[in-house]
């Protein structure tokens, strides 16, 4: 299993307590905004967890990983329903986002006690060029 912040500090925090707690399973990495780095063809699930909404650079964001997935795998997204203004993202513009890129929903789940949702992508054809992304309209 992999763990990884773009902040250095919150990433050495990450790692203090996998070392603390002697999570063996758990590496931690360093990632950069618009790409965390992922090793290629290393992942049949990838999870973000109540972040998604602080990305930056969404497209550039998921062009990257997708060289990261095994060829079925997919990307799980658990976020908020309500702007990304008040730290969430709202269902209709993540489809969105994730569909520029060249992914297709293939489940979503609403998570009622926590006003969240899940929902997970396959990448679908071959990666789009980035001239080719067609960014969402808010």
């Amino acid at each position: 299993m992999l763990a990884e912040d773009i902040v250095p500090a919150t990433r050495d925090a990450l790692a203090q307590r996998v070392e603390r707690e002697r999570l063996d399973n758990i590496a931690v990495r360093l990632g950069t905004p618009d790409n965390p780095l992922l090793p290629a063809h290393s992942f049949d699930r990838i999870f973000m967890v109540h972040m998604y909404h602080e990305i930056a650079q969404p497209y550039a964001f998921l062009w990257n990983i997708r060289t990261a997935l095994v060829a079925d795998g997919t990307v799980v997204v658990v976020d908020a329903d309500r702007p990304t203004s008040d730290h969430g993202t709202p269902p209709a513009l993540l489809a969105c986002e994730f569909a520029a890129v060249g992914y297709r929903q293939v489940a979503h789940v609403e998570l009622p006690a926590s006003k969240a949702y899940l929902a997970s992508f396959a990448a679908v054809g071959p990666r789009p060029e980035p001239s080719a992304i067609i960014p969402c309209r808010g």
